[in-house]
């Protein structure tokens, strides 16, 4: 008797491990917004973003999220800041020394949204230059209510645009304008 291969049989399922990743926001709505939109939107099974929103500078913010990796377990963590009127040397010594990922925008996180649109390298020196560019491609932004639909079609290409205006991740304090978020958002998606 010739015994016929069962080419039913199922293989044993692959599923890629989770990596979680802590995010901190400094912006208590317009940050959070975004990436519990990408979250949304981008479904990727193998991504658990946890937010957490804290309106501190960025050193309190560094430490908070350090103290939030021995609550929450995950494989990375992130603290998502703005230059704004801050200095950052200290935040980004402090992040480097607690394993805590800066994705830091300058002037502000707007620019990276201003990037979903268009690649701009003209010095912004503040909100309001951001803004005023960004009202182009969105008439009806309210920091307020950010409404990820807006920004949905040109993440692919504002990665790509942030990564060509970033040299080092973490130190977009140096150079205006630029955002790390683009780093961010790839570990995401």
């Amino acid at each position: 008797m010739i015994k016929h291969e069962n080419r039913r049989s199922r293989r044993p399922a692959a599923r890629e491990e989770r990596s979680q990743i802590l995010v901190v926001c400094g912006g208590e709505v317009t940050e959070p917004s975004y990436f519990r939109g990408l979250k949304k939107e981008r479904r990727n099974p193998a991504v658990k973003v946890i937010m957490e929103r804290k309106g501190l500078d960025p050193e309190s913010l560094v430490r908070f999220a350090a103290r939030k990796r021995a609550v929450v377990e995950c494989d990375q963590v992130w603290c998502v800041v703005d230059v704004d009127e801050f200095d950052l040397s200290r935040a980004t010594r402090l992040a480097q020394r607690e394993d805590v990922r800066l994705a830091i925008s300058n002037p502000c996180f707007e620019y990276w949204l201003l990037l979903h649109f268009e690649l701009c390298s003209a010095p912004l020196t503040c909100y309001d230059d951001v803004h005023r560019r960004l009202a182009r491609h969105v008439p009806h932004y309210d920091k307020g209510r950010l409404r990820f639909a807006d920004f949905a079609q040109g993440v692919d290409e504002a990665l790509e645009r942030g990564r060509s205006r970033c040299t080092t991740v973490g130190a977009e304090h140096e150079r205006n304008p630029s955002t790390g978020v683009w780093a961010l958002v790839k570990e995401v998606i």
